[in-house]
């Protein structure tokens, strides 16, 4: 069977998806629908991902993959190749696994909660407060990994799946106006890794707006 990703445009998925693209492997992309919005989206999702969420890989062999992180370790292990993550015994390779962690664990949960803050805030009148202390943390949080950036790419030389995740990443809140002032080394990255080709038609399809 072909590989199926479950996406949704302008989501998490297109992380997925661009790394997919890079690596020419060929894949269906399913339409999950809106999760947040649609019952019956979530429900069909949820029967082969509990959490209900994307990216979910299907991969050709039937077995379900989710979690960005581990997609991106499963891909160069399944292609052989270090051209998005550095390999064992490589110099980068303990940055990258660091700031991967960093950005999965740290950074991408603070979509998770505020995207829908009634999910996790029962009452209505504490969910402003509470989307906003959530993006302030993001934008400390991204405070740190501009810290960290290197050039051309966040891993100085040569680039990886970490310039992916900020090339999607700064698509979102606090949105790109904000990186332009605040994180200039991300900005810079965002833009270069959106030069390549493979990668550009991925955003080109999720933020058909920009």
């Amino acid at each position: 069977m072909t590989m199926q990703l479950y996406a949704n445009a302008g989501w998490g998925s297109a992380i997925v998806e661009a790394q997919l693209a890079w690596y020419g492997i060929k894949f269906e992309l399913v339409e999950s629908g809106d999760l947040f919005q649609d019952a019956a989206a979530r429900e069909k999702l949820a029967t082969i991902n509990p959490l209900a969420q994307i990216p979910t890989l299907v991969l050709d062999t039937g077995e379900i993959l989710t979690e960005s992180a581990a997609i991106t370790l499963h891909l160069a292990d399944m292609t052989g190749s270090d051209a998005l993550v550095p390999g064992p015994g490589n110099r980068e390779r303990m940055a990258f696994l660091r700031w991967l962690v960093f950005i999965v664990a740290n950074i991408y949960p603070t979509y998770t909660y505020a995207d829908d803050p009634s999910r996790f805030v029962a009452e209505e009148s504490a969910r402003k407060p509470f989307f906003k202390a959530v993006n302030a943390y993001a934008e400390r949080l991204y405070g740190q990994l501009e810290n960290a950036a290197g050039a051309p790419w966040f891993l100085g030389e040569r680039m990886s799946a970490l310039d992916i995740y900020i090339g999607v990443m700064t698509h979102w809140r606090p949105g790109k106006a904000w990186h332009e002032a605040n994180s200039p080394r991300l900005t810079a990255i965002a833009g270069t890794v959106g030069e390549k080709p493979a990668v550009r038609a991925v955003l080109d399809r999720n933020f058909p707006e920009d």
